[in-house]
């Protein structure tokens, strides 16, 4: 009785569950490669992390394959004083040992980065330098070798403004409208009195007149085009430096929000600051 009760039971298929981890993996791989065609790691920011779901980070992000510890802050540390010295971001790097971690501030926020690739902080450095911890995680992701040690220049060094030689063309061109409008403005005049016989019949007044005054306010507006370039870069100039100054390059003191890196290790987990 036993042995036919045993014999009815239906068999285990042999293979069954490495078929489904089979299928499991078909569906990562095809998964993983829907995530690479539809966003460029290369050029990896906010906006392709808010969009990305759950799903397509664990695709993408697969955590046996992720950089930790010492390393990552290595290559964070590289990639933000590269991106500081391109101007991509604006933002002061220090390195810490005890703890090891890595912290970025301007004057409108902070951003501590841990070995583990948790990421703490507020304003506008956190939103850039949470891209970065992601690209650096990966080892795919080529960080840049040499770097600036200071990548953010002292408030005294910031030229007034760029673009000089550019003014400098406009303003030749601005010279040599004035003088073609004043030449047939002053063209129209010696006609009007018939001075040197320029007052003959075939002799178009209203023509130059029209044509220097025209050429008169094409030269005042380039003028004016470059005053105001020049303004522009000035006020730029300036409010550079008053960041400079605000984020401490000039008197060696952060910002009040900014907070102390203490040897201790533990987390400050304030109100407004976030964690990931």
């Amino acid at each position: 009785m036993s042995e036919s009760s045993e014999d009815a039971k239906a068999p285990e298929e042999p293979g069954s569950d490495s078929d489904a981890e089979d299928d499991g993996a078909d569906e990562m791989a095809a998964l993983r490669q829907q995530v690479e065609e539809k966003y460029d790691f290369d050029d990896f920011g906010p906006a392709d992390m808010a969009e990305m779901t759950a799903e397509e980070w664990e695709v993408a992000f697969d955590d046996e394959t992720w950089i930790t510890g010492s390393e990552l802050l290595d290559r964070i540390e590289r990639d933000l004083r590269s991106r500081v010295a391109n101007r991509d971001v604006f933002a002061c790097i220090e390195r810490s040992e005890n703890p090891p971690r890595v912290l970025a501030y301007s004057d409108e926020g902070y951003a501590i980065v841990y070995p583990d690739g948790s990421v703490e902080g507020e304003g506008t450095v956190l939103r850039d330098v949470k891209p970065t911890v992601a690209l650096c995680s990966m080892d795919s992701y080529e960080v840049a070798e040499s770097v600036p040690d200071n990548p953010l220049p002292e408030p005294a060094a910031v030229p007034e403004g760029g673009g000089e030689l550019g003014n400098r063309m406009l303003q030749v061109i601005a010279g040599v409208q004035l003088l073609a409008g004043v030449a047939m403005l002053a063209g129209a005049v010696l006609a009007l009195v018939d001075a040197f016989g320029l007052g003959g019949p075939g002799t178009n007044i209203e023509f130059l007149v029209v044509g220097g005054l025209g050429f008169i306010g094409v030269s005042l507006v380039l003028f004016f085009t470059v005053a105001n370039a020049r303004l522009s870069d000035t006020f730029r100039a300036e409010e550079y430096r008053d960041r400079l100054r605000a984020i401490g390059l000039e008197d060696g003191e952060r910002p009040d929000f900014v907070p102390e890196l203490t040897p201790d290790g533990d987390r400050d987990d304030d109100t407004g600051r976030q964690n990931d």
